[in-house]
């Protein structure tokens, strides 16, 4: 794994999360039924060392995630991750009260739109919402692509040591479904995330 350092302005701000990331953590443990792949799924585990908002994962090192699904934000249909199966999915995990979420919504836009030829499918994750307030976010932000409307971020706490508490977070998974590149932070940067992206849509099977 390739640790990339980042903008430590940023994980001051995020203090504030850890606490209740705490919480979340002692929640699942105490829901887990003994069998970690019931509870998770896949066999990618997150491993920070303090202070990095930036992973990226050799071909080599990579694991995969469970099949993420849920309702649809903009509907009454539901929408898995297994439904792009062979493209590249940016995972964004975002939600209407927060900040950073509103101010990379056009960088991750953007991005969606010069990567869809490449075979990239971005996804959001909407987490700690209403489905209203959600819903008004993808309409003024004029977001293209789809969210899962996840309010108790159960599709979050199915990655195995993720953060809960990092919104916003994205994940980029490979055509083979593994995680290949983390970010635990704003995107504030476009053409960077246009770049890691095409060079992981890029790998041969």
């Amino acid at each position: 794994m390739t640790i990339i350092h980042s903008g430590g302005g940023r994980i001051r701000s995020r203090l504030a999360g850890l606490a209740f990331a705490a919480i979340i953590g002692l929640t699942a443990a105490a829901c887990s039924t003994g069998n970690d792949a019931a509870v998770y799924g896949g066999s990618f585990t997150f491993v920070s060392p303090g202070g990095k908002t930036e992973f990226d994962y050799p071909v080599q090192e990579r694991g995969t995630v469970a099949n993420l699904s849920g309702q649809d934000l903009a509907g009454d249909g539901t929408i898995s991750l297994s439904d792009y199966a062979g493209q590249v999915v940016v995972l964004n995990f975002w939600g209407s009260w927060c900040g950073p979420c509103r101010a990379e919504a056009p960088e991750l836009e953007d991005a969606a739109t010069a990567l869809g030829p490449q075979g990239v499918q971005f996804l959001g994750i909407n987490v700690k919402d209403t489905k209203a307030a959600g819903s008004d976010f993808l309409a003024s932000k004029q977001v293209s692509y789809p969210s899962i409307y996840d309010p108790s971020m159960r599709t979050l706490l199915s990655i195995r040591g993720f953060p809960a508490g990092s919104i916003p977070s994205t994940i980029v998974i490979d055509r083979q479904g593994r995680v290949a590149h983390v970010w635990l932070e704003e995107i504030t940067d476009a053409t960077k995330l246009i770049d890691t992206v095409s060079a992981i849509a890029a790998e041969k099977a």
